[in-house]
C-alpha cells in the first residue's frame, strides 16, 4: 500500500476511533441521561449540557493538545521520551498551583491562572538559563531545565510541609493527580483560544519544526535560525501544555505516549505524525476519563488511569527495542 493511502487509512482509523470514544463519554456517568427525553427533560438536558458535554470536549482537547505538544517537544529535542518535565513545565505549573491553594485560598480561577505563569514562568527560566550554560543547543536546555525543576521541585516539597495536612495539602495533591470533574463550559471556552492560538502557530512552523528534528547543523545550512525557531517553538508547545494542565492539574503519560503510537503506526518523522499524535492523545484521554468515572465507586483521578495505560505500553517499548 501507497503511503499517502496508508496514512489516510490511519487518519481514517484515528477519527473512528477517536469519534466513538466521544460518544461514550458523553454516554457514560453518574446519572444516567435518557436520550429520548433529552429535549423536553429539564434535568436531563442540564446535566448534559453543564457536566457531560464541557468534560467531554476537554477531555478531546487537552489529549489533541498535548499529543501535539508532546510530539514537538520529542522533535525539537530529537528524544523519543522528551516530555514537559524536561524543561520544568509540570513542576513550575505544580509549584504555581501550590502557591494559589496555600497563600491565596485555592480559587480555581486563580489556581489556574498561578499554575499556567508558573508553567511558563519555569520555560522562560530554562530559556533564559540556557545561554549561560557551556553546551548550547538541546543540551544546553536539557541541563537548565534539569537545575530549574529542581528548585521548582524543591519550592513545591517546601510548600506541602507548611502545607495544613488535612485541606491544603489534599488539595495539592489532588491536583497534581488531575482531573475534568470540576470542567465547566465556562473553563472550556476559557482556556479554547490560548489553546487554539498555540496549535495554529505550531501548525504555520510545521516545516521548521521537521528541520529542527534533523539536528542544529542540517536546520541552519537550510537557512533556519535554529536558536531563536527553538525558542519560539518551545514557548508555543509551553502555553499550550501549560494552558491545558493550568485547568486539569498534571495528567502523565499522554505527551509522551501519543507521539509514540502515531511513529509506530507511520514509521515516520513528519508533521502528519505529530497530528495523528494529536488525534491519538485525544482518544487516549477521552478513554481514560470514561474509565476514571465508572471503574469504582468514587472517581479516580486521570492521571492514574493514563499511568496504568502508559506503563505497559513503555515496557513493551522497552522489549521492542531490546530485541531490535
Amino acid at each position: 500500500m501507497k503511503t499517502g493511502k496508508k496514512l489516510a487509512l490511519y487518519f481514517a482509523a484515528a477519527l473512528v476511533v477517536t469519534g466513538a470514544a466521544f460518544a461514550a463519554s458523553l454516554a457514560v456517568g453518574r446519572y444516567p441521561i435518557d436520550w429520548t427525553r433529552l429535549a423536553a427533560d429539564g434535568m436531563d438536558r442540564r446535566v448534559f449540557f453543564t457536566l457531560r458535554l464541557p468534560r467531554t470536549c476537554m477531555a478531546l482537547l487537552a489529549g489533541f493538545a498535548l499529543g501535539i505538544a508532546g510530539g514537538v517537544y520529542q522533535t525539537v529535542f530529537q528524544n523519543p521520551l522528551a516530555a514537559p518535565d524536561i524543561i520544568g513545565v509540570s513542576s513550575g505549573a505544580s509549584a504555581g498551583a501550590a502557591a494559589a491553594i496555600l497563600f491565596f485560598g485555592g480559587g480555581v480561577t486563580l489556581t489556574a491562572l498561578l499554575a499556567f505563569a508558573g508553567g511558563m514562568t519555569a520555560v522562560l527560566a530554562v530559556l533564559a538559563l540556557a545561554g549561560f550554560v557551556r553546551q548550547r543547543g538541546v543540551t544546553g536546555i536539557v541541563l537548565a531545565g534539569i537545575a530549574v525543576n529542581a528548585l521548582t521541585q524543591s519550592m513545591l516539597m517546601l510548600m506541602k510541609l507548611t502545607a495544613d495536612p488535612e485541606k491544603q495539602l489534599a488539595a495539592i495533591e489532588f491536583w497534581t493527580m488531575g482531573s475534568f470533574a470540576d470542567v465547566t463550559m465556562q473553563k472550556l471556552w476559557g482556556v479554547l483560544p490560548l489553546v487554539a492560538a498555540g496549535l495554529l502557530c505550531l501548525f504555520l512552523l510545521h516545516r521548521q519544526i521537521i528541520l529542527l528534528g534533523l539536528g542544529e547543523e542540517d536546520a541552519r545550512m537550510l537557512g533556519v535560525p535554529v536558536g531563536a525557531m527553538r525558542c519560539a517553538v518551545l514557548l508555543l508547545a509551553t502555553l499550550v501544555t501549560g494552558s491545558v494542565v493550568s485547568m486539569t492539574g498534571l495528567i502523565s503519560f499522554i505527551g509522551l505516549l501519543a507521539p509514540h503510537i502515531a511513529r509506530l503506526l507511520t514509521r515516520s518523522s513528519r508533521f502528519s505524525t505529530t497530528v495523528l499524535a494529536g488525534l491519538a492523545g485525544g482518544a487516549l484521554l477521552l478513554v481514560a476519563d470514561v474509565l476514571a468515572r465508572s471503574i469504582g465507586s468514587s472517581e479516580v483521578p486521570v492521571s492514574i488511569v493514563t499511568s496504568l495505560l502508559g506503563v505497559p505500553f513503555l515496557l513493551r517499548l522497552m522489549w521492542g527495542e531490546r530485541n531490535g
